[in-house]
């Protein structure tokens, strides 16, 4: 028989044997989860993170570089020109530094204010009528159908045609003998042909209406593609309740695109504040200055009068009014994903 010491000591030593295996078993699955190259897993999914972010810099390098050489440095060049005098005899040597003088030449010229108010007023009237019909549009197309996809198609189409010939185009139909005048004298609707783009009183709201009809084809896919989200319920609920269609769009559509509103309104007036081939086609800022706007104004001080300096300043004066709206879209962008 085995004795009581031995049999006491028995229980200690399997304990023992069964604190050494456990020891090692510990160390063996402290071991295992060791991987190749004696890395931890929090090493390698560091290691993957870094490796994942050093492609997606790769990736973006090339748009980095892109915009760099072709946004950042001539915007950096354009402020350097609008501090300096430079002209066509010093164009390529060094440009003598003369602080806001240019600025200043500009706001002392007695059209640089009449410029502001064409512009201003360019803007506006763009910027009102492009939202208003784009929402009129998409609110008229926004059930599917063979017509609306017929019309959605010409929206597109006019939205991609290059500003040169749609501004081509427009100058010849509002011209003296063009098609519109020709069809409103046809209807006796008019004595003698309205000079739209002649008369120093009507042809700034006659460039803006033609500017005001290409924006009106993107704001109306955006709204209409805002509209298409609205719950189909909520619609349903409203005939139920008895609401006319007038009701539906004040209380419904009209609150569901708002964020989608504010988005578009600050796209459509740096639209209003950067457009210059309508211009440039159809009047050529004239007659006089009447249809002159601040884009407008810089190239003719810049590659008319070789006056590189003042056109830069002017230049920066739009750039400027441009960045403000910039800053605002970019707000309301971030609110509208917060909200």
């Amino acid at each position: 028989m085995t004795s009581p010491r031995a049999s006491e000591s028995l229980p200690a030593s399997r304990m023992t044997g069964f604190g050494a295996a456990g020891s090692s078993s510990v160390a063996g699955s402290s071991g295992g989860r060791r991987m190749r190259g004696g890395r931890t897993p929090g090493t390698a999914r560091l290691s993957y993170e870094s490796r994942k972010r050093r492609t997606q810099l790769l990736f973006v390098a090339p748009a980095v570089v892109f915009l760099a050489a072709f946004a950042v440095f001539p915007i950096i060049q354009l402020f350097r020109m609008s501090v300096s005098d430079v002209r066509v005899s010093n164009l390529g040597s060094d440009w003598q530094f003369v602080g806001l003088e240019n600025v200043v030449r500009n706001l002392g010229q007695g059209a640089f204010g009449g410029v502001v108010v064409n512009t201003l007023l360019f803007v506006a009237i763009v910027t009102t009528i492009g939202l208003i019909g784009g929402l009129a549009v998409a609110i008229l197309l926004a059930k599917s159908g063979r017509w609306s996809a017929t019309i959605l198609a010409l929206l597109v189409f006019v939205w991609a045609l290059p500003p040169v010939v749609n501004g081509s185009v427009w100058k010849f139909l509002l011209g003296t003998q063009g098609l519109i005048n020709s069809v409103l004298l046809d209807l006796g609707l008019i004595d003698s042909a309205v000079p739209f783009l002649f008369d120093d009183r009507i042809a700034l709201l006659s460039v803006a209406m033609v500017n005001a009809w290409v924006v009106i084809p993107f704001n109306a896919l955006v709204f209409r593609a805002s509209i298409i989200s609205i719950p189909a319920e909520a619609f349903e609920a409203a005939r139920v309740d008895g609401a006319s269609r007038w009701q539906e769009i004040r209380f419904i559509t009209i609150p569901a695109v708002r964020p989608t509103s504010l988005v578009l309104f600050v796209l459509t007036v740096v639209y209003g504040f950067r457009s210059f081939d309508f211009i440039y086609v159809m009047t050529f800022g004239g007659p006089g200055t009447a249809t002159t706007t601040l884009p407008f104004l810089g190239y003719v001080q810049a590659f008319i009068r070789f006056d590189f300096g003042l056109g830069s300043a002017t230049a920066v004066i739009a750039v400027l009014m441009v960045a403000v709206l910039a800053v605002i879209y970019s707000r309301s962008v971030r609110r509208e994903e917060i909200g």
